[in-house]
């Protein structure tokens, strides 16, 4: 074929069409679904993990008070005691600051515990003592 008798090329415009725009927003919707199926109880197990490692290291705090100070934090002293300095300047500074649970609720302290000589817990997702999965209270207990 000689350059004379090619066909003209039709001028249209190239795009998507409405079916393929559709089918990929359909892909998409799919992949995100199963992204949020998969990524929501990791989080909540994340929250969990970190309230028991905070529980963790608030108990090893009370424990160096007692060396120091040869008794347990009261329960009115609570765990505040834990990071301020008192009058005779042994007790505080077992932490750089006194945390919140993961739900931003405080943690909290009794001494007697009702499971040990004291209990640091927090009242989970719901900040109500009790509950069950991620609304179960996580403590020193566990």
């Amino acid at each position: 074929m000689t350059a004379q008798h090619q066909r003209p090329i039709a001028s249209s415009q190239a795009g998507f069409t409405l079916v393929e725009i559709m089918v990929v927003m359909g892909i998409i919707g799919l992949l995100a679904t199963m992204v949020i199926i998969n990524v929501l109880p990791s989080q909540d197990k994340a929250m969990q993990e970190k309230a028991r490692a905070d529980v963790a290291t608030l108990e090893q705090a009370v424990e160096m008070f007692r060396l120091d100070l040869l008794r347990y934090p009261s329960t009115v002293e609570g765990l505040d005691v834990l990071a301020s300095a008192d009058v005779t300047g042994r007790a505080g500074g077992y932490i750089k600051g006194l945390p919140s649970d993961p739900w931003g609720n405080p943690y909290q302290y009794a001494a007697p515990g009702r499971f040990g000589a004291f209990d640091v817990y927090s009242l989970g997702a719901d900040g109500r003592e009790g509950g069950e999965g991620e609304n179960a209270d996580i403590g020193n207990w566990q």
